[in-house]
């Protein structure tokens, strides 16, 4: 039950600005589980105030990730305690928990995911000696978050067998899923000061290529069961922008790249109220 170690696969690409460009489609596919969009629906405020919501999350997988043995443990013991009330009925009758297994592990397999999708989509991609490392890195991180062994797949390929049989038979369409594509379709403004004529045409933008990334990046079967369009013209938009950001990234040193989640990390482990006895250097273990 190890966090990451500095300098490894987890630390090297988890973090990296291009996995952030995934992040909508991560959320997308998270919520169309039926128990998280069930608890998402009737336990976040991610409708009502999105920009919070995202920066916890940040907090919270930054912390895990860069922070270092001790910060990561106790960040997954914050996080088992938040979701351990959440449980209801959602619109289908059926009872859900948070803390159920299958989708908290669903949760973890999306972050285990998404980063290896977006290095093979906006740089060259990891070779599969760094997947492999990389998973068993990212396993161990399962088991920070208090995952069993026996939830767990042993290796990528038995990884990817388990990804594709849920997105082919537990992922469908919800009231999640729709809020989650009309907050990309319509960004809400970070600030309520900030003025409308000022956010309005960054917030088109945002929005036109943040949708291309997430309908682009999301397995065809999934996409045409939630009846998001796709044609050749957006499929070459989308390879244009990974071009762009791919020859981008290149004048960014590699440190720099996780350079913002470290930041991150750092915050959550060194503000004021956090006890000094916790801190430790950045992916110290």
């Amino acid at each position: 039950m190890r966090a990451p170690r500095r300098g490894g696969m987890a630390w090297r690409y988890f973090g990296d600005a291009r996995s952030t460009l995934v992040a909508p489609q991560l959320l997308l596919l998270q919520v169309a589980h039926p128990v998280v969009g069930a608890g998402v629906a009737d336990h976040s405020a991610f409708r009502a105030a999105p920009w919070p919501r995202l920066v916890r999350t940040l907090l919270s997988l930054s912390t895990v990730v860069y922070g270092g043995q001790r910060a990561a443990t106790e960040e997954a013991r914050r996080l088992v305690r938040v979701h351990a009330p959440m449980k209801g009925t959602d619109s289908s009758g059926r009872p859900y928990r948070a803390l159920d297994p299958e989708a908290y592990h669903w949760v973890h397999a999306t972050l285990v995911k998404g980063p290896v999708d977006a290095q093979r989509l906006f740089c060259r991609g990891m070779t599969q000696g760094e997947v492999e490392e990389y998973y068993r890195e990212m396993r161990d991180v399962g088991r920070v978050w208090g995952l069993k062994d026996r939830h767990l797949p042993p290796d990528w390929a038995a990884f990817s067998a388990y990804y594709d049989d849920m997105v082919d038979n537990r992922l469908e369409d919800n009231r999640s899923v729709r809020d989650v594509l009309d907050e990309l379709t319509h960004p809400a403004k970070p600030f309520r000061r900030l003025p409308g004529p000022l956010w309005r045409p960054f917030a088109a933008v945002a929005a036109h290529y943040a949708l291309l990334v997430t309908v682009g990046t999301l397995p065809p079967r999934l996409r045409e069961r939630l009846g998001l369009g796709w044609d050749p013209g957006r499929e070459r938009s989308l390879r244009r922008f990974a071009l762009a950001v791919r020859v981008l990234m290149t004048l960014v040193p590699p440190p720099l790249r996780i350079g913002v989640s470290l930041g991150i990390a750092h915050w959550a482990t060194h503000r004021p109220g956090i006890d000094p006895a916790a801190r430790r250097p950045l992916g110290a273990w």
